[in-house]
């Protein structure tokens, strides 16, 4: 019997719901801790970061607009979908990282724990940031959270995988969608969370992952009139400096690096970072010669 030829993966973006090759048609090659090749990943363009944002726009109205409890329910379905998936991904996370197969295997347990986290605040977080506010005077004051629009997200460099996932999920769970710019390094676990998206009820273009050069992705995002925010988690300091004054044209939101321990339970930081405040007034009338109001 012949032996077979091996059948080697066709990593590509996840743009819209859909999974195109780079428009440049340009691939780099990416490599394990030893330098041995593991695949060649699409080199994204400027043009593919437009296109991602131009799909995140569309997706905006439908994904903000579902109930909260409909998007905890998408953000479990990928957890679920993770679950089935986990050899595979502890396989990417242990060559991208240089982990062994049990603590791969844990990065990819946290990364799946940490959907599920994400998938029981999308209910809540409007009860923590929003509510009734006292006024002098007769009238009922409420604030309520709303999602901020569209977030460029630069994902960290180093934890390929469960800080992906720990940047991605609060941007999503609160009615946002997301261009993705993936690790640089170590592109292919975030390339095939798209796959895992695609077959997980979020709807296309809630969530766009890129691979390619993170400078030459992040320029045109972080000055990008149609983008509303942008997370600089995976910038090194002198690339985040270039992109907030970037953002600052059309006052995006900015989330500055910050040092992160992503295996620690995280707070609701990240979530209220790409939330808006939408506060109403009524006033409350009176009844009776008393002045009591209702």
């Amino acid at each position: 019997m012949s032996d077979r030829l091996s059948v080697f993966k066709t990593y590509k973006l996840y743009v819209g719901g859909k999974f195109p090759r780079s428009e440049s048609g340009r691939v780099y090659e990416v490599t394990d801790s030893k330098n041995n090749w593991l695949a060649n990943a699409p080199l994204s363009s400027r043009k593919d970061a437009r296109d991602a944002v131009v799909a995140a726009r569309k997706a905006f109205g439908g994904w903000s607009g579902a109930t909260a409890y409909n998007r905890g329910q998408v953000l479990y379905r990928v957890a679920e979908m993770l679950e089935g998936r986990r050899e595979q991904f502890a396989r990417e996370v242990a060559d991208a990282e240089g982990l062994s197969k049990s603590k791969a295997a844990a990065v990819v347990d946290a990364t799946i724990d940490r959907w599920v986290w994400y998938a029981g605040w999308t209910d809540k977080i409007a009860q923590v940031t929003g509510g009734a506010n006292p006024v002098a005077g007769p009238y009922f004051n409420l604030s309520s959270p709303e999602p901020t629009g569209v977030v460029a997200v630069v994902a960290p460099q180093e934890s390929s995988f469960l800080g992906l996932v720990s940047v991605v999920a609060p941007v999503i769970a609160t009615g946002n969608t997301a261009v993705v710019i993936a690790s640089e390094r170590a592109p292919l676990p975030a390339l095939s969370l798209g796959e895992v998206l695609a077959t997980s009820d979020v709807p296309g273009g809630v969530v766009n992952v890129l691979s390619g050069r993170t400078a030459e992705l992040a320029a045109p995002l972080a000055a990008h009139q149609d983008v509303n925010a942008i997370d600089l988690a995976g910038a090194d300091e002198a690339l985040a400096k270039e992109l907030e004054i970037a953002a600052a044209d059309n006052l995006k939101r900015v989330l500055r690096p910050q040092s992160v321990d992503y295996f620690e339970t995280p707070g609701i930081d990240r979530m209220t970072a790409f939330l808006e405040t939408k506060t109403v007034w009524h006033p409350t009338g009176s009844l009776g010669a008393g002045g009591s109001s209702y």
